[in-house]
């Protein structure tokens, strides 16, 4: 299949039974190019993590689905997934799409992002149905991921969204600034932040803390109403529901998060019998399969718009609940992708849709003048830091996967060599950008997996019994049956330390077999030097991790990862979330 067939599959989505249909002939060589459809056009990107300039990401080779998300989008990695969208191996959408071949697919087809070349394409987006026919949506994690996006507190990425033209946002990591920082962006921002489920505190309440509504409590504003196309479009806000969890409670104590989908099914059927609107839409962030659960528990929402789990998903899940069917969308992340959703309504319901996934090809599209003018001079004043060469990486790096990647691994070995700890931990980050073997590892590319508000460092002793209990406590936040059981996030990456999984198993039941590199077996009763950072529940009192990492990184100049740290797996043989893993057992 060419990439044209490719783009009319991804257009038609006909599977959902609720487009009319679609014409083959009609579509031309361009990739971005489309038969019209509709009268209304949503533009969606989501975790795009501040990436301001084109970069490389590799999709992942892991992502168990458990359950019944076993075999389902976004739980398809590698052929799996294009055998699953009928497409071929070596194409520029596969490039896009998988992690197959992907150094040697980045060299021919270049980077992907950039906010100039995103530009370019949303406004192409919008020309083609006219003044007032769209909007654009941004699903979050936006301010937050990138070295100038933390050296200005989000603002860089609050002007660059400006300028983008967003309608509407919701949020997740723009919460790890501090309460008063996020409220000054949200007033810097030209359009509507929305969250239906973020509350003030009954106790910040009376102690005179702001919200939007005090009756309700809201914090933010938890819908918005546009006239698009001539119809009425309602967008409710869900953030994601597990921030002070996730996050450090410490920058915003005074809000409480949720899923809240009985709070969530109120306000649909608030807005559709006061707003009377012709299409309801969800911009969510809550993550894939916790938006497959509640578009079946919540009713009369035609689309839900997804982000959190960076899942590049190029057909909607159509859910069906008591209402009717509602499409579950996620547009993956490091603005490597602009979803299109076309609607063709009527009054008051949605008619038919058409959904594509867009991969922003940098060297198919030309960077808006205006915006590269502005990214450039963001990044003038931090230009010698973010240039500064650090090694050469001697492997390709990476960061995504349910357990570990190249770059993860090499976070792991600077923070025990350089604390001349047994053991390290690192986050299950999702976001970081990829470096191609032969490249140079600059500051910029180790701050992409680093810079957040709370990179302290930390070396202490853990005993083998706490170092299990954390093991199996994050491994039930990734493979719970229950995906509002699911928290986001990957299992923690580990240095010097392995051990065997069973995702299938439940909690406490999960991990065995932990052994140290040099051979010796985990003790539960003994205590081990363990190095580690980005603690939640207080700040640690080490240096940042970026320091270590870059300090590692000169010491070393050629970085070549032999090893990485992943677990044995049992019971998932078959899984179509996972491939080329060598340590499958039974």
């Amino acid at each position: 299949m060419n990439r044209r067939d490719f783009v009319w599959m991804l257009g038609c989505a006909s599977s959902a039974g609720l487009l009319s249909g679609c014409v083959r002939g009609e579509l031309r060589d361009d990739p971005y190019e489309s038969a019209s459809f509709g009268n209304v056009r949503l533009l969606h990107f989501t975790d795009c993590h501040a990436q301001l300039t084109p970069i490389y990401f590799r999709e992942p080779n892991v992502n168990i689905g458990i359950g019944g998300a076993a075999g389902r989008p976004p739980h398809l990695v590698g052929q799996h997934l294009l055998d699953h969208i009928g497409t071929a191996r070596g194409g520029r959408d596969a490039y896009a799409l998988t992690y197959l071949d992907f150094a040697a697919a980045a060299e021919k087809f270049g980077k992907v992002g950039g906010f100039a070349h995103l530009k370019t394409l949303i406004d192409r987006q919008r020309a083609e149905v006219g003044d007032g026919n769209s909007l654009l949506l941004d699903g979050g994690d936006t301010w937050q991921g990138s070295a100038t996006s933390l050296w200005t507190r989000g603002k860089d990425m609050v002007d660059a969204c400006n300028l983008l033209g967003v309608d509407v946002m919701t949020g997740h990591w723009e919460f790890t600034y501090r309460a008063e920082e996020v409220l000054q962006n949200i007033e810097r921002f030209n359009g509507e932040f929305i969250a239906q489920n973020v509350r003030v505190t009954e106790d910040a309440l009376f102690d005179g803390v702001s919200a939007y509504d005090e009756d309700s409590g809201h914090v933010f504003k938890p819908y918005s109403m546009h006239e698009v196309g001539g119809h009425r479009i309602a967008i409710i806000g869900q953030a994601f529901p597990y921030t002070p969890i996730a996050n450090p409670r410490r920058f915003i104590p005074d809000w409480t998060f949720g899923i809240r989908d009985d709070d969530m099914q109120e306000m649909v059927e608030h807005v559709r019998d006061t707003e009377k609107p012709d299409a309801v839409i969800v911009l969510s962030h809550n993550g894939m399969d916790v938006d497959v659960k509640m578009a079946s528990r919540v009713s009369g929402v035609d689309a839900i718009l997804g982000g959190h789990t960076h899942d590049g998903v190029p057909q909607p899940i159509v859910v069906e609940n008591s209402g009717g069917k509602t499409l579950v969308t996620n547009a993956g992340s490091n603005g490597k992708f602009l979803a299109v959703l076309d609607l063709d309504i009527g009054k008051g319901k949605v008619k038919g849709y058409r959904y594509r996934l867009l991969p922003v090809f940098a060297n198919l599209l030309p960077a808006d003048a205006g915006m590269q003018a502005y990214i450039d001079g963001v990044r003038k004043p931090y230009l010698d830091k973010l240039e500064e060469p650090l090694a050469v990486a001697g492997t390709l790096l990476y960061r995504r996967g349910n357990f570990n990647g190249t770059f993860d691994q090499v976070i792991c070995d600077a923070l025990m060599e350089v604390a001349d700890a047994e053991i390290s931990l690192s986050p299950g980050f999702r976001w970081g950008t990829s470096v191609l073997p032969g490249d140079t590892i600059t500051m910029e590319r180790v701050m992409d997996q680093t810079a957040m508000t709370y990179p302290e460092t930390y070396s202490r002793e853990m005993s083998g019994a706490e170092l299990k209990m954390i093991l199996e406590s994050v491994a039930d936040n990734l493979f719970h049956k229950d995906p509002y059981y699911q928290q986001g996030g990957d299992m923690v990456r580990l240095g010097g330390l392995n051990f065997s999984c069973d995702p299938t198993a439940k909690m406490d039941s999960r991990i065995s077999d932990l052994t140290l590199d040099d051979g010796r077996t985990l003790d539960a009763g003994k205590n081990y030097k363990v190095a580690g950072w980005a603690t939640v529940g207080s700040e640690s009192p080490g240096p940042p991790v970026w320091e270590v990492v870059a300090e590692y990184l000169k010491d070393k100049k050629i970085i070549t990862v032999n090893k990485l740290n992943t677990p044995k797996l049992r019971n998932i043989s078959g899984n179509a979330g996972i491939a080329d893993y060598s340590n499958l057992l039974e």
